[in-house]
């Protein structure tokens, strides 16, 4: 009988051969129940092809199923197995909380689980979510009257971006900032934040893009994300307009 070149398939405790020629049958050795060769071989006769019995339904129905068996042991996890989302909360929210940990961020920090451009602050019971999407948390509240429109507001503020790093600060810088309300001078978010807010008072503001700064080279902030502003309103004051001959200023008592 002669033999005859075979094709290589699968790699399995099986190793099955495929034919080059299409008139040719397969026979089976067993080599020490270790691996399972199957060799091409031609026929002699009708009958010897018969005898080979690789053709009968019953053949083919075990042979499937034992096929069916060994893939899924060697493969279970490529055949069966669930792929994990790259967008698994819980992994996002961990990582989110490491990397704040490691820039020192204050306690009761919020955190984000960005999915894409879509991000989702987890924050505890104690802050509250305004319609407008703005989310803060009042740390003390203040004594007073609220900011109006006009009015002088002088403040100290520390801001962080999502992964908890400090962006600004006017402690650092040595003096707080003053800026009047309603005139356009700070961002959206950051005057509705204040806007019934007590002298005294210290809240953290959470502001969402969409109420944020504008972005791009030419400004401070590069990228559409949330930023988080720790606030300590110190006072406030009213403002009159003050004319001298051809001079005209805004002063603030």
């Amino acid at each position: 009988m002669q033999m005859l070149s075979t094709t290589l398939l699968f790699h399995s405790p099986a190793f099955i051969c495929r034919p080059l020629l299409p008139n040719l049958a397969v026979r089976t050795f067993n080599i020490r129940k270790k691996n399972m060769l199957l060799c091409c071989s031609k026929p002699k006769d009708e009958k010897e092809w018969h005898t080979l019995g690789l053709f009968d339904e019953d053949n083919l129905r075990r042979r499937c199923f034992l096929f069916i068996l060994v893939s899924s042991s060697i493969f279970p996890a490529t055949a069966f197995g669930k792929t994990k989302s790259p967008y698994d909360e819980r992994r996002l929210l961990e990582q989110n909380r490491r990397i704040q940990a490691s820039n020192n961020a204050p306690n009761d920090f919020p955190n984000f689980i960005r999915k894409g451009f879509e991000v989702k602050v987890v924050t505890s019971d104690d802050y509250i979510k305004c319609d407008s999407g703005l989310i803060y948390l009042d740390i003390e509240v203040g004594k007073g009257e609220c900011p109006k429109a006009g009015q002088q507001v002088t403040f100290h503020y520390v801001g962080y971006n999502e992964s908890g790093r400090r962006i600004d600060s006017t402690y650092l810088q040595g003096a707080p900032a003053k800026i009047r309300m309603a005139t356009n001078s700070l961002v959206p978010g950051f005057e509705e934040g204040i806007r019934d807010m007590r002298p005294g008072g210290k809240r953290r503001i959470i502001i969402p893009p969409e109420l944020g700064p504008p972005v791009g080279p030419s400004t401070f902030f590069s990228s559409k994300q949330f930023e988080v502003f720790d606030v300590e309103l110190l006072s406030v004051k009213d403002c009159r307009r003050r004319t001298i001959g051809f001079y005209s200023d805004v002063v603030c008592d």
